[in-house]
């Protein structure tokens, strides 16, 4: 028995260690301190301290998709892409970026509305074609 136990014993030395490393690894790896939505402070096992993200200043085109998207949300496709279309205007940096915001626009208006044709009938001459191809890529 004493054999027996010591086997055990040998075991458990070898084993428990790398499993309570492991799971506390795992388990420390990731935790968000502000909140969930975002991931700027977090809480890394080996370091020992918390790291934050450095804050990159967004691009014009990515602050304006993501307002356009809200407000897509809130009120409806129409409203977005006609203030796609006043920002374009007055921004000409941003008219390269118009397709692919439109584009976003049409697959977030399918995703809201459902059926291609309720999202399709929000279509404004913005960019050409681009929302109507947004719609069509959600299908």
């Amino acid at each position: 028995m004493n054999s027996a136990a010591r086997r055990i014993g040998r075991t458990l030395a070898l084993v428990l260690p790398v499993v309570l490393v492991l799971s506390g690894t795992l388990a420390v790896t990731r935790v968000p301190w502000a909140s969930t939505a975002t991931d700027s402070q977090v809480l890394t096992a080996s370091s020992g301290k918390v790291a934050a993200k450095a804050a990159a200043p967004r691009a014009p085109q990515d602050v304006l998709r993501d307002r356009l998207l809200v407000e897509l949300q809130e009120k409806d496709p129409g409203v977005a892409l006609t203030h796609l279309q006043k920002a374009t205007t007055e921004r000409p940096s941003l008219a390269k970026h118009c397709m692919s915001i439109a584009q976003a626009l049409g697959r977030a208006a399918v995703n809201k509305y459902g059926a291609a044709h309720r999202a399709q009938a929000f279509s404004r001459p913005v960019c050409d074609t681009s929302f109507a191809t947004g719609v069509a890529d959600a299908q």
